[in-house]
């Protein structure tokens, strides 16, 4: 089933989620399913759940380049999924507490599957 046969307008109901439902969060929300929608970013997030790690980590646990890694940790930081840190040439990424909400609502969604 895709539409009515019959035109059945709730328009009371309609207007209020019309109202309620602001396109702009729409957007931003699908930005961020679409970050985590790539397989090496999901898996980049999934293993900084676990424990802050250097991009020479992520990549061995990746199996990509540091350039690669470098640039998918990048677009997790836009979305503010992810941090970094500095510790003298090292830099380790961090899951931010909105990207660990984030993954942790996915994980049980995926859980439930």
């Amino acid at each position: 089933m895709s539409a009515c046969d019959l035109l059945c307008l709730d328009l009371e109901t309609a207007e209020g989620l019309r109202a309620r439902l602001a396109p702009a969060r729409t957007a931003e929300l699908a930005a961020i399913l679409k970050t985590f929608g790539d397989p090496t970013r999901l898996l980049i997030a999934q293993a900084l759940l676990e424990h802050e790690l250097c991009g020479c980590d992520l990549a061995w646990i990746t199996g990509q380049s540091d350039k690669v890694v470098s640039h998918h940790l990048a677009r997790l930081r836009r979305e503010d999924l992810v941090e970094s840190r500095r510790e003298g040439r090292v830099v380790f990424a961090s899951l931010t507490g909105r990207g660990r909400a984030l993954l942790g609502a996915l994980e049980q969604v995926s859980a439930c599957a």
